[in-house]
């Protein structure tokens, strides 16, 4: 039988939060479906309330297809240079 410690740390990462916007007002969003069944009428739904209050641009949607696994490197990528702000959630 082979034990496994739990409690090992692993490599050190350095990760730090992105600047929060000063305001909202003319921003563009990212919506970040994940094959959820629900998941694009909500964040469409959601991403319609900021275009209203706030005049955001809504881009078309990223997707990342499965809900248990992080987005792709590419997908995070684009979005980073497309857009303001990012929107995601479960549609279930």
């Amino acid at each position: 039988m082979q034990l496994y410690d739990p409690t090992v740390t692993g490599p050190e990462r350095n990760f730090t939060r992105a600047p929060s916007l000063a305001s909202l007002d003319g921003k563009t969003i990212g919506l970040l479906e994940n094959g959820k069944l629900n998941a694009v009428n909500m964040l469409r739904e959601t991403a319609a309330l900021f275009e209203q209050r706030h005049g955001c641009k809504i881009l078309p949607l990223y997707s990342k297809r499965n809900a248990s696994a992080p987005a792709p490197g590419k997908t995070l990528a684009a979005a980073a240079n497309d857009v303001d702000f990012l929107i995601t959630g479960l549609g279930d």
